[in-house]
C-alpha cells in the first residue's frame, strides 16, 4: 500500500483532482491511500466548497486556510503548511495539478525533502513569461519526478526543455536523476479534465432535465458563454472595456450573453468600467449575469453555448470536449491544438477581433478532432504511480 498526498487549491484543481480520487476510489483502493491537502490559495463555498460534494471528493484532510495575498507571501505561507504535514507523517509521493501558486509550493517543499512529484498536465506552455502561472509551471515540471503530458504538444514541449525520459520506469535514462537512482519520467497519459467531461456529462444533463431552469429556455446552441477572471483582463480597465464592448456590441444584436461572474471580477467590474459601460452591462436585456457557475451547470453551459468566450485555460478544453468552438481573450493559449484544429480563435482583448472572431465562429462548420485521449487518463496515471514506486 503506498500513500500519496494530492495538493490542491483552486477550483480547476478540485475538478482534475476528482478524477484520480476516482480512479484510485474504484480500481486502486487496495494499492493506494489518498490524502487531501487544501492550501486555501481560493476558497470560496461556491467556487470550492460545493464542489466536494458535487464531485464525490472526499473533504481534505489538511486545509492550511492560507488565502489571498501577494505571490511570494501566499506561496511562502504554502511552502511552511506543506513541508509541516509532509514531516508529519510518510507520503511515498505528491500529486499536483497544473500551474497555481499552490502547485509551485507543493514542488518546492516536495522536492527539498526528496518525496517523489507527480505532476498532472505538465508540459503546458504559453511561451509568456509575465505569466505568473508559467513560472510555475516550468518550475514544477523540472522537479517533478513523473510527469503526465496530456497531449503530444506537451511532451515535445518538455523535450525541448531537456526532459525526454520515457518507456517504462525500469528503461528510464534521463538526465535528472532523483533519491534513491530515480530518473525523471514523462508519460503521455491523456487528459484528467477529459474523463471528466466523459464522466459527469450524462449527470449533469440528467439534472439539468429534472430541475428545469432559464438554460433549457435559451435552446441548443442558443446562446454565448463567457467568462472573464484573469487579472490581466480585469486589473486593465482598457482590456476590460474591450471585452465589455464585444459582449454589448453581440448582445446588440439580439444574441443571449450568459455571464457566471468569478467573485473578483464582479468586485472589479464597477472599478474598472466607466458608469456608463457598467450600466449597459448589468442592464442589458440580452445579459445574463450569474454567480460562480457549479461544475455540473458549467459543464451544461459549456454544452449548450452556441459558443463560448474565454480566457480559462480548462474553459477552452470543456467546451472543445463538448464540440462548442471557442474565442479566446487572450494573446495566447497553451492549448494550441485547440486553436490548430480551427475549433478556437486567439482574440486577446481586442474589440474588433472578438466580434470577427465570434462571427466566424459562429458562421462555419467547425471541426473537433479527438486531440485528448480516451477518457482513461486518471486510471492509467494512477496504474504508473502504482507500478513506479
Amino acid at each position: 500500500m503506498i500513500k500519496l498526498l494530492t495538493i490542491i487549491g483552486a477550483r480547476p484543481q478540485i475538478i482534475k483532482a476528482a478524477a484520480i480520487s476516482r480512479a484510485i476510489r474504484t480500481k486502486f483502493a487496495d494499492q493506494v491511500q489518498e490524502k487531501i491537502l487544501h492550501t486555501g490559495q481560493h476558497y470560496d463555498e461556491n467556487m470550492s466548497g460545493v464542489f466536494f460534494g458535487e464531485l464525490g471528493i472526499p473533504e481534505p484532510d489538511y486545509n492550511l486556510h492560507v488565502g489571498s495575498g501577494n505571490h511570494g507571501e501566499q506561496t511562502a505561507k504554502m511552502i511552511t503548511g506543506i513541508e509541516n504535514v509532509l514531516l508529519s507523517e510518510r507520503f511515498d509521493g505528491v500529486i499536483v495539478y497544473g500551474d497555481t501558486n499552490s502547485t509551485l509550493a507543493a514542488a518546492v517543499a516536495a522536492g527539498k525533502l526528496h518525496i517523489p512529484i507527480y505532476h498532472v498536465e505538465a508540459g503546458l506552455r504559453s511561451f509568456n513569461m509575465a505569466m505568473p502561472e508559467e513560472q510555475n509551471r516550468i518550475v514544477c515540471d523540472h522537479l517533478s519526478t513523473i510527469l503526465f503530458a496530456p497531449t503530444q504538444t506537451a511532451v515535445e514541449n518538455l523535450k525541448e526543455e531537456g526532459i525526454q525520459a520515457t518507456g517504462d520506469w525500469q528503461q528510464a535514462t534521463g538526465k535528472r536523476v532523483f533519491k534513491n537512482g530515480r530518473h525523471q519520467r514523462v508519460v503521455m497519459a491523456g487528459d484528467v479534465m477529459y474523463d471528466n467531461a466523459v464522466y459527469f456529462a450524462e449527470m449533469a444533463e440528467e439534472r439539468l432535465q429534472a430541475t428545469g431552469d432559464w438554460r433549457q429556455e435559451t435552446g441548443e446552441k442558443g446562446f454565448v458563454l463567457v467568462t472573464i477572471h484573469r487579472d490581466n483582463n480585469t486589473d486593465d480597465p482598457k482590456r476590460l472595456e474591450a471585452i465589455v464592448r464585444a459582449l454589448l456590441t453581440i448582445a446588440d444584436e439580439g444574441r443571449d450573453i450568459v455571464l457566471p461572474l468569478h467573485p473578483r471580477t464582479r468586485k472589479l467590474l464597477p472599478q474598472n468600467l466607466s458608469a456608463d459601460l457598467y450600466e449597459r452591462l448589468t442592464t442589458h436585456e440580452h445579459i445574463q449575469i450569474l454567480p460562480p457557475a457549479s461544475f455540473f451547470d458549467i459543464l451544461m453551459l459549456e454544452k449548450h453555448a452556441q459558443v463560448v468566450m474565454t480566457d480559462s485555460g480548462g474553459v477552452q478544453k470543456e467546451a472543445f470536449f463538448f464540440e462548442t468552438p471557442c474565442v479566446i481573450l487572450r494573446p495566447e493559449t497553451e492549448w494550441v491544438e485547440i486553436v490548430e484544429a480551427g475549433a478556437g480563435i486567439l482574440a486577446d482583448a481586442d474589440y474588433e477581433r472578438i466580434v470577427n472572431a465570434y462571427h466566424e465562429l459562429s458562421g462555419k462548420k467547425v471541426q473537433f478532432p479527438k486531440l485528448f485521449g480516451d477518457g482513461q487518463a486518471a486510471e492509467r496515471i494512477v496504474e504508473f504511480i502504482v507500478h513506479s514506486s
